[in-house]
């Protein structure tokens, strides 16, 4: 559709919220294929109630087809984890719509389209800037009339798209966001996130890596110099001190740094013990792997806070020995993730990672989260999200939280295995070295923690 279309159409919208409810319920009937008489059912592909709900954000929706939109970093130095989880979402909706992995297990999806209608999508690059992928999911909510779209990898660009949902009134599922502003000071009512925080890796990190390394020892901290790494240094700062150890310097590097040289130095100059490298992506290839090489860990032990398999791909050996964390692992023994690994395993010949789990796990909460509300009405989506509880996903127990959106979940230490060891086909980097469970390990209330920094916003239906 074009752009100039999809601009009438909302202006359209907009001038109907003006003339009242009996309007709006009319003209939902009449564009989400509706026979226009007020019955409620829709187009009779599942009845998604038009004449039910007034007009708000790309609802109703025009058509046979939902349109989801994908925004991932196609460009830029998390491009690996953008790809896989790209991989993920194309595999979602073809599930959705065909059956096959989740869907064959969740009682709320069918195999048959998401309430009656066919999952469409577009995808976008966000090329890890946040101004970048909020005016690429600006255009799809603008131009394709995306009903949800999802995305991440870095947290500046989910923060910046969640931020856009909320004022648009379209969802948006948070894929790969680990600062701990997504769902603390940032938080919007339009925005979910399953992945755990860096305030979380911390509780997880902490009495493990302690335990191992000792008491009393000092730390030097490299972090990316955005939200995401500025809250994980932070964390990793209060619970590693709560703990017992110090902090000597904690420095700030440009995201994308190619050479970490100068950087790596100063912290072996610094006389800490050990050293922190708050750094994700083709970034935290790169400085894990320079620090290696330069020696460092013949003076420092050396700790990767978050991990995950394209990243340990690109560092190789060098993660030897190197305790992180990460929230899933292909290796796992249960059926969800047997049944979504398989199934990335036949489409696209290589495991999934993390990344590209949380891609696929938002796209089946969302659908159903529509299922159970019966309709694609944004708010009553996510009152159905709200609070919900589920076992099903591979990683044992979660609940998306009310009050802030953030999902309590178990999370994975893990420490690296040796180049010798590592199975680039079975996926395998790293050993687990515990599931750090909630609410024993991690976790955190909703007056505390990120949490307290959190506020809402309204639904857009008061």
């Amino acid at each position: 559709m074009a752009e100039n279309d999809t601009q009438s159409r909302r202006d359209v919208l907009k001038t109907a919220g003006a003339a009242g409810t009996v309007g709006l319920a009319g003209l939902a009937g009449c564009l989400e294929g509706g026979n226009g008489n007020g019955n409620g059912n829709g187009n009779g592909n599942g009845g998604d109630g038009g004449s039910e709900y007034p007009a708000l954000g790309n609802y109703p929706i025009e058509g046979d087809a939902a349109t989801l939109g994908f925004n991932v970093p196609q460009t830029g130095p998390y491009q690996e984890e953008g790809a896989d989880e790209l991989r993920a979402y194309e595999l979602a909706a073809d599930h959705l719509n065909n059956g096959g992995g989740w869907v064959d297990l969740w009682d709320d999806l069918s195999g048959d389209g998401v309430n009656g209608y066919e999952i469409d999508y577009e995808t976008g690059d966000t090329a890890t800037d946040a101004d970048t992928a909020r005016e690429s999911a600006s255009r799809m909510i603008e131009r394709d009339n995306a009903i949800m779209y999802s995305g991440g990898s870095s947290s500046a660009t989910a923060i910046a798209q969640q931020g856009l949902a909320q004022q648009e009134n379209v969802l948006f599922m948070c894929c790969l966001t680990h600062s701990n502003d997504t769902t603390g000071g940032d938080c919007v009512r339009y925005g979910f996130r399953e992945m755990f925080n860096a305030y979380m890796t911390g509780q997880a990190l902490a009495p493990i890596v302690t335990e191992e390394y000792g008491d009393d020892l000092e730390f030097y901290q490299l972090y990316a110099d955005y939200t995401w790494g500025q809250t994980q240094q932070a964390s990793m700062r209060q619970f590693f001190e709560e703990a017992g150890w110090s902090e000597v310097d904690s420095v700030p590097t440009p995201l994308g740094t190619d050479d970490y040289s100068t950087f790596l130095q100063e912290a072996v100059d610094s006389g800490a013990d050990v050293l922190f490298l708050n750094h994700y992506g083709l970034d935290g290839s790169n400085s894990v792997s320079q620090a290696v090489d330069q020696g460092i860990n013949e003076d420092m032990e050396i700790v990767v806070p978050l991990y995950n398999v394209p990243m340990a791909a690109g560092a190789g050996g060098s993660i030897e020995g190197v305790f992180g964390t990460d929230g899933w692992d292909a290796n796992l023994d249960n059926e969800p993730t047997r049944v979504f690994a398989e199934a990335f395993e036949e489409e696209y010949g290589s495991t999934p990672s993390s990344p590209a789990r949380l891609a696929y796990s938002a796209t089946m909460q969302y659908a159903a989260a529509v299922e159970r509300a019966g309709t694609f009405y944004p708010p009553e989506v996510i009152r159905e999200l709200e609070g919900y509880e589920w076992d099903n996903g591979g990683i044992g127990e979660e609940i998306m939280r009310e009050c802030d959106h953030q999902t309590m979940r178990d999370i994975l230490v893990v420490r690296g295995l040796s180049e010798e060891e590592q199975d680039a086909e079975s996926g395998r980097y790293w050993e687990v070295v515990e599931q750090a469970s909630y609410p024993d390990a991690v976790g955190y209330e909703c007056d505390s923690g990120p949490a307290a920094e959190c506020e809402l916003g309204e639904y857009g239906d008061e």
